[in-house]
């Protein structure tokens, strides 16, 4: 892409020399100034987000992304989301029922709002310009730079896999080309993730330098920062689809109120919002609070002295009144498969046609365009 035709925002960030490395502190300060971008011109910016297909999306991922992505589609950001189904394979040796955990994640993105005629939901295995992009890509990065990724080791550590695969080494890479392909200028992400987009933005900076002659092939995306609270689990753990203790988007209210029963608390009556000390209970307050749209305090002092039972009572009513709508509209898309195939189809074609593009412009750069 010309440069001349670039976002005037995130792109003179990206070019600032003190903006290049994305340490935690830097893309802090730089959230605030996006957010007024955001609202000042919402046009300028493309987002990637995505999910790999490993399970049933739970309130974790709701307030944690997802109703921030109808968010920034309705403020008329433009919006690509990528089920990642290839990425199911970095630390699983096989994808289990991926076609129905496919079709589940389109159900769970059209209940909470987003609109197919205005965003973009596509898989990552139906677009092959895309996954072309990962040859020149690698070889702009070393060995060592893909050895000392943090999330990596991490991913590694927790890895399903009876032996870690290529795949999950190189999956910085497979993300910038997620990311790359369509020119997103803006991904939201958690501060544990800044080193992938770090790495995003050095392979885009790389390729620049090495084949742009003069023009930036690439734009270096900016990281929108999450201010989401961390939700813990039924165990007391980070809720997580894979653990087992998460709340899904698609519970019916007699899932959730028996979910909501199991979770751990503590042997203290008095309720008080404490993350420090009473981490459970604090997880319950700020679920009510998030539902309620009131502060865990408030939800606290209402309960009082009347001990964990009431403070489950009002979790489940609180989480099964805010997601009666969204479940209602599930229920609504999930009687339409053909709308749903139709969707992902249309979302696809979308995405193949800006990857294709983008590999085209790879190509003529590279001077490989035969």
């Amino acid at each position: 892409m010309n440069t001349t035709h670039q976002p005037p925002g995130p792109d003179a960030a990206a070019s600032d020399p003190s903006t290049d490395t994305l340490g935690t502190s830097a893309a802090q300060a730089r959230n605030a100034v996006l957010e007024e971008l955001i609202l000042k011109d919402p046009g300028q910016f493309r987002v990637l987000t995505g999910d790999r297909p490993t399970g049933r999306l739970h309130l974790g991922h709701y307030f944690g992304t997802l109703h921030n992505r109808v968010r920034l589609q309705d403020l008329g950001v433009e919006l690509f989301v990528i089920i990642a189904d290839y990425q199911v394979l970095t630390d699983r040796d096989v994808a289990d029922d991926l076609t129905g955990h496919v079709e589940e994640l389109v159900l769970d993105h059209l209940a909470i709002g987003v609109d197919p005629a205005r965003s973009t939901i596509f898989t990552h295995s139906a677009v092959p310009a895309l996954n072309q992009l990962m040859l020149p890509f690698l070889s702009l990065v070393s060995v060592a730079e893909l050895n000392r990724n943090p999330t990596v080791k991490d991913e590694i550590a927790h890895s399903r896999q009876s032996a870690v695969s290529g795949l999950m080494f190189t999956y910085p890479v497979h993300q910038a080309a997620d990311i790359l392909f369509c020119k997103a200028n803006l991904v939201p992400v958690g501060q544990d993730q800044l080193p992938h987009l770090e790495l995003t933005r050095t392979i885009a900076r790389r390729f620049n330098d090495r084949y742009g002659n003069g023009s930036a092939v690439f734009r270096q995306p900016d990281a929108l920062l999450s201010n989401a609270p961390l939700l813990l689990g039924t165990d007391g753990t980070k809720m997580s689809k894979s653990r087992g203790n998460a709340i899904p988007l698609a519970a019916g209210a007699d899932e959730t109120a028996r979910l909501v029963k199991g979770a751990r608390t503590d042997s203290e009556r008095h309720i008080t919002y404490d993350p420090a000390t009473r981490p459970e209970v604090s997880s319950l307050l700020l679920l009510a609070a998030l539902c309620l749209d009131r502060t865990p305090q408030q939800v606290a002092a209402d309960i009082g002295s009347a001990g964990a039972a009431a403070l489950k009572r009002t979790v489940t009513e609180a989480v099964n009144e805010y997601l009666a709508p969204i479940r209602a509209r599930r229920t609504e898309y999930a009687q339409d498969r053909t709308f749903l195939r139709r969707t992902l189809r249309e979302g696809n074609e979308r995405a193949r046609a800006a990857a294709d593009a983008t590999l085209a412009e790879v190509r003529a750069a590279m001077n490989s365009h035969y």
